[in-house]
C-alpha cells in the first residue's frame, strides 16, 4: 500500500489497478423545509388536544401546543424557539357562525 493511503480508501481503475479513491465530501444543505399547515391529525404534546401552535427549536426538534397550552406557556416556548408558527386565528368566529348572526 502507498504511504498516506489508509485501508478502504483504495479502488480499481479502468485497468482494475488500485488507485486512491478521491475523498469526497457529502453534499449538506441547512435549508430547513416549510412547515406545513397544522391539521386536525396534529396534537397537544401536553394533552392531546388539537394542536394549533408548532414550536421549533435550535435542535431540531417540534413542540405541538394546543390553544389552552400556547396560552399557558408562550411567552417561554417564544424564548426559546427558532421558530413559532401559531395557528389559533383558526378558532375564531367564522362568518356566518350562530354568534356572528346575532349582531
Amino acid at each position: 500500500m502507498r504511504s498516506g493511503v489508509q485501508a478502504g480508501m483504495l479502488a480499481r481503475d479502468a485497468t482494475l489497478r488500485l488507485v486512491p479513491m478521491k475523498q469526497r465530501e457529502a453534499d449538506v444543505t441547512t435549508a430547513v423545509a416549510p412547515s406545513t399547515a397544522l391539521t386536525a391529525a396534529d396534537r397537544c404534546d401536553r394533552c392531546g388536544a388539537q394542536a394549533f401552535l408548532r414550536v421549533e427549536l435550535a435542535e431540531g426538534a417540534e413542540l405541538l401546543f394546543c390553544a389552552h397550552h400556547a396560552r399557558e406557556h408562550g411567552e417561554k416556548l417564544r424564548q426559546v424557539a427558532v421558530h413559532v408558527y401559531d395557528e389559533t386565528h383558526k378558532l375564531s368566529t367564522e362568518p356566518g357562525s350562530p354568534a356572528e348572526r346575532e349582531h
